[in-house]
């Protein structure tokens, strides 16, 4: 663990040969954080676990821009923001015009009359959950933490810095405040 902040002090002050030293360090528990969010996607998603970690860690360690990593847990708490903003980009590439937009192509014998996941839903979750972080970046940070980067209450606990019963109690407002959003009203259906 000291070995990843002295690395982080380094490239913060434009070591880039600390990066290459970095991911073999962070490799592993990034690979777990992106496999762990990628298994609650819809089967047929297109983007693998590797592909998200590597595409998050480019994003993280830009030596040019110099980033500033206060701890362990700033670095993984960037990296599941970092994983969020390229799922998000991937859902909208996935609801755009060329790729169909809201259309979904459905094999006839797999018809199912219920509701489908889409990207378009996933898109909402981060519309409503910008909104949120406005109202309450710490609630919004733990849903981050949580639903994003797959992480257990302990350990978003020690990364924010904050008790479990807060994190508890910040998790259930979230998802109370998150679902009103998301779920439109009676008003609406009428």
């Amino acid at each position: 663990m000291h070995d990843v902040t002295q690395i982080l002090s380094q490239i913060e002050s434009g070591n880039s040969s600390a990066a290459e030293q970095l991911l073999p360090l962070v490799y592993d528990e990034l690979r777990r954080l992106a496999a762990a969010r990628l298994a609650r996607e819809k089967p047929g998603q297109t983007l693998q676990a590797t592909a998200l970690v590597h595409d998050a860690y480019i994003r993280l360690i830009d030596v040019e821009n110099a980033p500033s990593w206060n701890s362990r847990g700033h670095f993984f708490g960037a990296a599941a923001e970092a994983m969020r903003r390229i799922l998000v980009e991937h859902a909208r590439r996935k609801g755009g015009p060329k790729a169909g937009g809201r259309h979904q192509r459905v094999e006839l014998e797999e018809v199912d009359f219920e509701v489908f996941d889409s990207p378009i839903e996933f898109l909402d979750l981060n519309d409503a959950l910008t909104r949120f972080e406005i109202h309450d970046p710490r609630a919004a940070q733990i849903v981050k933490l949580r639903y994003f980067a797959g992480l257990d209450r302990q350990q978003v606990a020690d990364s924010l810095g904050i008790s479990i019963a807060t994190v508890d109690n910040d998790w259930v407002y979230a998802k109370s405040w998150l679902h009103m959003e998301l779920e439109p009203s009676a008003d609406e259906d009428r």
